[in-house]
């Protein structure tokens, strides 16, 4: 089996979807991406952790330009395919108490969407790389200018020119480079092999860093980030947070530094720094914000920032708390996200001023929201626990220094989240929440799943270490080695 399956299985059902008119379609939204979850889990059993590449599909797409279809698994994105075939059934389950006009269509583009990141993240092709990376953009930018809040034109507009103008950047990256292999091919591992010039590599680390800084995001490209989440759908924002965010920190992980290894040590210290400003900054933004919603947009760029930090530090410590934080974000903000589409739906408000005492009435849902947050704040036990402390451990190796400021995000983490989840379930009820009904058994079900991830991966991460780690050593010792031999001919 190649990874041919896992790719194409969404994008057929969502052409299919678009043909179904009945209120049956997130039902049948709900099994392709089941059907989807299970080719993944098959092919996870499948998978060895020996750090080559494994279900290679390979297929000439436009061999006259050195165009090839050709993706693969191995230790470095089996952790975002992972996520990818987790979270939209998870996603599509959350939807159930919603209805949306057209759809067929608003599901088609969700598996759509999930077509367009798996592709990015099992690309070996340059060219195939930046079409899932434009693929997984469009699907996005219609749900939330479609579904999205009143100001969802401007600000999803906002977010298609950040991300598109960054992605041109990329364009130019990987055409500069298919221009200096000898073959005229987008193979990366051609790229890989290339002798660049320090300035060569300088630019392309430019064109790279500024399409995956914008996507992750990181201090100062953020700016989209937490409009484009308080204004998308539900579903949208959990896209949006728990997947396509980890589009940054893969292609920075797989293409940008092992392709321009010299530049990332001459210029290392300055995205570094840029990332570690944005925990802080994001951190104390996150204190003042009234709007449930909106306190989780910048949580997620205070965490997602720590994640940068640690994968640009570059020791195995760094890379390998990246690649297991990946997989913890993306659950836990998934679920942050479900938990205000709750109270939001039920309240009709986000206003956490207005709320308090949800506990008093509805116990299981300050059970299941209690143990999200104190995975949020990466309580020991819990799954960010081991994720935060091998990147704060990473960046620490790196510099100490840095490492006090990013550590920052668990102490201001830790306060912002807590007071927000005594402000909202704690105290007595009011007008408002009075009426607060319990969640419901498919709500128990979805938020059960995401609390037995967070305890689960808490005490035992090892198997998700296990996956990652061969390849993590072999990408780390390549790069290594490649800068060691730079400075050696210095």
């Amino acid at each position: 089996m190649t990874v041919s399956f896992l790719l194409f299985l969404p994008l057929l059902a969502a052409l299919a979807l678009l043909f179904i008119k009945s209120n049956a379609v997130k039902n049948i939204a709900l099994l392709f991406s089941l059907a989807e979850l299970v080719l993944g889990v098959y092919m996870l059993t499948q998978y060895h952790p020996d750090g080559g590449l494994q279900f290679t599909a390979e297929a000439a797409w436009m061999p006259k330009l050195g165009i090839y279809f050709t993706a693969a698994i191995d230790g470095i994105n089996i952790i975002p395919v992972i996520l990818s075939v987790l979270l939209v059934p998870i996603i599509i389950a959350t939807t159930f108490k919603h209805e949306y006009k057209n759809a067929s269509v608003f599901y088609a583009l969700i598996l759509f969407m999930q077509f367009g990141l798996l592709l990015v993240f099992t690309a070996l092709d340059g060219f195939l790389f930046y079409v899932g990376w434009e693929v997984a953009l469009i699907p996005i930018y219609f749900i939330c200018g479609m579904w999205g809040g009143e100001n969802r034109v401007k600000v999803t507009l906002k977010f298609f020119i950040y991300t598109f103008a960054g992605s041109l950047f990329m364009l130019l990256a990987l055409i500069y480079l298919y221009l200096q292999t000898p073959e005229h091919t987008f193979d990366i591992f051609k790229y890989y092999a290339l002798n660049l010039t320090t300035t060569q590599q300088s630019w392309v680390f430019a064109g790279f860093l500024l399409a995956f800084a914008i996507k992750m995001p990181i201090f100062p490209l953020h700016t989209w980030q937490p409009d484009t989440y308080t204004e998308a759908p539900a579903a949208g924002s959990m896209l949006l947070s728990g997947i396509m965010l980890k589009m940054g920190i893969y292609g920075a992980i797989r293409w940008m530094i092992p392709v321009a290894p010299i530049a990332f040590y001459e210029w290392q210290n300055n995205p570094l720094w840029l990332a570690i400003i944005g925990i802080v900054y994001a951190s104390i933004i996150a204190f003042k914000q009234t709007d449930g919603k909106r306190l989780i947009a910048y949580s997620s760029i205070a965490h997602v920032g720590l994640i940068a930090a640690g994968l640009l530090a570059w020791n195995t410590q760094g890379l390998q708390g990246a690649m297991i934080q990946m997989l913890n974000h993306g659950i836990e903000v998934v679920g942050l996200f479900f938990i205000w589409d709750i109270i939001s739906r039920q309240l009709k408000t986000r206003d956490i001023s207005q709320l308090g005492g949800i506990a008093k009435v509805a116990p299981q849902f300050a059970t299941v929201f209690l143990i999200i947050v104190l995975g949020s704040v990466a309580l020991p036990l819990t799954n960010s626990f081991v994720g935060e402390f091998l990147l704060l451990n990473g960046v620490y190796r790196y510099n100490m220094w840095m490492a006090i400021v990013a550590g920052l995000t668990i102490i201001l983490g830790a306060v912002y989240m807590l007071r927000m989840y005594k402000n909202v379930m704690q105290g007595e009820t009011n007008a408002v929440t009075a009426l607060f009904t319990d969640i419901t058994l498919s709500e128990k079900l979805i938020l059960g799943i995401i609390c037995a991830f967070i305890i689960i991966i808490g005490v035992y991460p090892k198997p998700v270490l296990d996956l990652t780690e061969p390849s993590v050593t072999l990408l780390m010792n390549s790069v290594n080695q490649k800068i060691q031999a730079a400075l050696l001919h210095k």
